[in-house]
């Protein structure tokens, strides 16, 4: 994908005439019942397996770390502009602001350990019970808040395609390296890009090549995490 800023703002000025793209659902109606049943199914065990011992823990540190409720709801735009409660740990102190500002780097409303949990992506667990009551899929386009979706829409003709299909955990774009904020239109329209291309390619073998990258970065991130800690020292200043 081009990243170029000039590239991208040529391609955005190009989209706002733009019909939104095609895409049959129907086409894919054997895939949708396979990764439907497969989400079931995953996050039932992952549910069972994991978050039945790794929540407490969390919950633990959120309550020790900054008191306050364990867990954040937030109506998010779901299949189609539908809204549904999305469901993560808490990472921020109570703030008013939570459902209109995107969280920034160094953003002081973070606290201690949701800024680990943020960059672990550990506070996106509870989404698996999402997943399960069928409000999100394990893969897809990652739900925007409805500020954020409002605001990406206005400059993206064609922006509400990515909302065909529910709403992943992970999905291509983050794999691709476009998680987070997008705090400009290089990010938003390259997220975008990378949303619409999955729609368009959607199958099981790229949702099983989605998951296990994301298996691999989180391992890859544990690993620099743990080295960093136990065994990195740092140069002595000359």
């Amino acid at each position: 994908m081009n990243s170029d800023p000039v590239f991208l703002r040529k391609e955005i000025a190009a989209r706002k005439g733009e019909k939104k793209p095609d895409f049959d659902l129907d086409d894919k109606s054997q895939y949708f019942a396979l990764k439907r049943i497969f989400d079931i199914v995953i996050s039932f065990i992952f549910i069972v397996a994991v978050l039945s011992w790794l929540a407490p823990i969390i919950a633990l540190l959120i309550i020790i770390d900054s008191g306050g409720p364990v867990f954040f709801f937030q109506k998010r735009v779901g299949k189609r502009g539908s809204v549904f409660i999305c469901y993560k740990f808490r990472t921020m102190i109570l703030n008013s602001d939570a459902d209109r500002l995107q969280a920034l780097p160094h953003d002081k409303r973070i606290t201690f350990i949701g800024n680990i949990l943020r960059r672990s992506n550990l506070d996106e667990l509870p989404q698996f019970f999402n997943v399960l009551m069928g409000d999100m899929s394990i893969v897809g386009p990652r739900p925007h808040m409805h500020a954020d979706h409002t605001r990406f829409s206005s400059l993206i003709k064609g922006y509400d395609f990515r909302s065909l299909v529910r709403p992943g955990i992970t999905g291509l774009a983050q794999v691709r390296g476009f998680s987070g904020p997008a705090p400009d239109i290089e990010r938003i329209f390259g997220r975008y890009q990378w949303d619409a291309f999955y729609l368009r390619n959607a199958n099981f073998l790229l949702d099983l090549r989605i998951i296990r990258k994301t298996i691999t970065q989180q391992i890859i991130f544990w690993f620099k995490t743990l080295y960093n800690c136990f065994f990195y020292k740092p140069a002595d200043p000359a």
